[in-house]
């Protein structure tokens, strides 16, 4: 897929695992850009234009949630679809998330499988 994708995660490791699993399911990008909070992110998405964000809830400095506001506040990434990729499996979180922007969530541990049937139809649709 043309485009770019931004990965936020404080883990390093998670970012290299979301971007494996992204590629295994078919989904693949020209430009990978890498965030380890909602700040670095900010930085990124205030110079670049992406076609998705796979972002992680819990993290230092600024979280994934705080990173949703802030992305609706500056008007970033509009009509970028963000799935939040986290071990927050509570209702009241996924219902945040999603109030605050995000078109899907999927938890960790993840499969292919995830990725296929929550980001490959809002990428189709986008």
């Amino acid at each position: 897929m043309k485009g770019t994708v931004l990965v936020v995660d404080d883990s390093a490791m998670m970012r290299k695992v979301v971007l494996r699993t992204l590629k295994m399911a078919g989904v693949e990008f020209d430009t990978i850009l890498e965030a380890g909070d909602g700040q670095e992110a900010l930085v990124c998405l205030r110079a670049n234009k992406v076609e998705l964000i796979m972002c992680d809830i819990n993290m230092p400095v600024m979280s994934g949630l705080e990173l949703l506001q802030a992305i609706k506040d500056e008007k970033l990434a509009i009509g970028t679809p963000i799935v939040m990729v986290t071990t927050e499996g509570s209702e009241p979180q996924v219902r945040q998330a999603i109030l605050a922007g995000a078109r899907g969530y999927i938890r960790k541990p993840f499969t292919v499988e995830h990725i296929e049937n929550n980001v490959k139809p809002l990428l189709a649709a986008a």
